[in-house]
């Protein structure tokens, strides 16, 4: 690992855009931001995109190594830059796997499957580009609903976090597709709440939500003639 880091990332103003802030404040790590929205025509310049063809934030810099994709990041910087007295993620082999199992299923059934579909579908986010459809919006907030369960009955045993009575990044992708749950309306269980209250007096989370803040509003690029 190198002594002083040079970390940039790109990319500010979304749910999955915190994720990363949120990743380096709680391992105390300094970085630089280029705080680039989505859709705003800023992730297609020729600079962004020979960075990440993909054209997505968030995207992060290490030095001269780049990843994408806003787990993926945290993920990274949980497995490079944790230090026993920063550690988002954990070690033995077991519990390592029950920490991969609560990351897939958070970013492919509550984030990827529920609410971006709904924030595809909602006339007041990518609907007027994708298609406004209330009945698949619906759907959605109740399929993120079922699969909420899985956090309640872990929750159920008087943990603080995912893993027990220790924070790792599992928290931070749960914590951030609660939040958007919220923003969207779409009712959380009961003892989510506690949780969350616990995880917003964090103060690596409160930096992260200022560090995410965009430096002007988002606005989406205007469609081409």
């Amino acid at each position: 690992m190198n002594a002083t880091p040079d970390l940039t990332l790109w990319g500010v103003g979304t749910s999955r855009t915190i994720r990363p802030h949120w990743a380096m404040h709680e391992l105390g790590l300094a970085y630089k931001t280029r705080p680039i929205g989505p859709r705003t025509g800023e992730t297609k310049t020729a600079e962004y995109t020979k960075l990440n063809p993909r054209q997505k934030i968030p995207l992060l810099q290490d030095g001269d190594f780049r990843i994408g994709e806003s787990a993926a990041i945290v993920a990274y910087l949980s497995r490079m830059y944790s230090t026993p007295e920063r550690s988002l993620i954990p070690e033995a082999p077991r519990e390592y796997a029950a920490w991969l199992e609560w990351c897939f299923f958070i970013v492919a059934e509550l984030d990827s499957t529920s609410l971006y579909v709904m924030r595809r579908h909602r006339a007041d986010a990518l609907g007027p580009i994708y298609g406004i459809a209330p009945e698949v919006v619906a759907q959605a907030g109740e399929y993120f609903r079922q699969q909420l369960r899985h956090v309640e009955v872990a929750l159920a045993d008087g943990r603080k976090f995912l893993m027990g009575d220790r924070f790792t990044s599992a928290d931070i992708l749960l914590t951030t597709c609660l939040e958007w749950a919220i923003a969207y309306g779409v009712g959380i269980c009961d003892n989510a709440q506690p949780y969350l209250e616990r995880i917003r007096k964090r103060e690596a989370f409160q930096r992260a939500v200022a560090a995410n803040v965009p430096m002007a509003p988002i606005t989406p690029a205007p469609a081409k003639a």
